[in-house]
């Protein structure tokens, strides 16, 4: 088994005084539906996916049937695959989501924290509120597997690794990226989150990208939140974010997910290709920079873009708004 940090290679570095001061480095995988088509460092380092498998982890909320017994939008399923910032869309959502199973916030199990987004963050303070779990940037993933668990007449324990949801999960993960999990481990969320290679996130990845909808459930379901994500990035992540301002910049030809520890995805569906990441040292600056290369690498991203160029190179000031350095690709990468 690759240990993650075994042959990364260099993806983006920071300068400052005319001296590099850091290089992150990382691995990064593109497949097609035949296996991988390029790649950068070692496609075998194994990786805990985090919520860039949130695609995957939705399958069965399509599959079971639950998603279309529920009559659930691709709204609701774009805010399944999500990491979202808190935001009143996000969390007025979930929580309709939630009270349309007649549930409450209580019978999720994803845990509260602080809201990315500022306008909530001060709608809290000013109210004397504390965050709740509709809060959490998982709500909405968390409203799926009470969906399908709900479906299922399942327990409602739906985090433990021994749960139906789970043993699904674990299945799709393994089918999808053709080879067996490496273990797994408790996401922030409190779910399970199963451990592939990169090359098996990527491939992963490229069987969305390749999935056609009326050919079969397994493709229909990845059709679907494909194009959910792509349709309405603004749930998918929030305003300002780099999933949300680069699948704009790509006109929803593209669905794209990060994950926590600098991972991230891309289908690509018209080129029938998914791409998959890791930035070793875990920084989101490496991995948001990395994905807008490879996207703009394979011409679906206008690299002059302004949301790709805010990730690939840019200045950095402090906070007097004096120049202090830069940061830029690797040479060589992506190549």
């Amino acid at each position: 088994m690759a240990k993650v940090n075994d042959g990364a290679v260099p993806m983006l570095e920071v300068w400052r005084g005319g001296l590099l001061e850091c290089t992150h480095l990382g691995h990064a995988v593109i497949c097609d539906a035949k296996g991988v088509v390029a790649f950068w460092g070692n496609p075998e380092a194994v990786i805990f996916p985090r919520s860039s498998a949130k695609m995957i982890q939705a399958l069965p909320l399509i599959e079971t049937g639950a998603a279309d017994a529920r009559g659930l939008t691709d709204r609701h399923l774009a805010l399944a695959c999500a990491s979202h910032e808190g935001a009143d869309l996000h969390v007025g959502m979930a929580g309709r989501w939630i009270a349309d199973l007649g549930l409450t916030e209580a019978d999720l199990r994803c845990g509260a924290h602080e809201p990315d987004n500022r306008d909530e963050r001060d709608r809290l303070v000013r109210a004397g509120e504390r965050p709740c779990q509709l809060h959490n940037n998982c709500s909405g993933k968390h409203s799926g597997f009470l969906t399908v668990t709900q479906h299922l007449k399942a327990g409602p324990e739906y985090i433990e690794i021994d749960h139906p949801l789970q043993r699904t999960i674990r299945a799709a993960t393994e089918e999808t990226a053709g080879e067996t999990v490496a273990g797994w481990g408790v996401d922030g969320c409190s779910a399970p989150n199963f451990a592939i290679s990169v090359a098996g996130l990527a491939r992963s990845m490229a069987t969305f990208a390749n999935a056609r909808e009326g050919h079969g459930a397994r493709e229909s379901a990845m059709h679907r939140l494909t194009r959910a994500m792509a349709s309405h990035p603004e749930l998918v992540s929030g305003e300002g974010r780099a999933c949300t301002e680069l699948m704009r910049a790509m006109d929803g030809r593209v669905a794209l997910k990060g994950g926590a520890e600098a991972v991230y995805v891309a289908i690509v569906p018209e080129k029938g290709l998914g791409i998959a990441l890791k930035i070793v040292d875990g920084s989101e600056r490496g991995s948001r920079a990395a994905i807008a290369a490879l996207l703009a690498r394979i011409g679906v991203l206008d690299p002059a873009h302004p949301a790709a160029v805010k990730r690939m190179s840019s200045a950095q000031h402090n906070w007097r708004g004096m120049e202090t350095g830069y940061y830029r690709l690797s040479e060589g990468f992506p190549g």
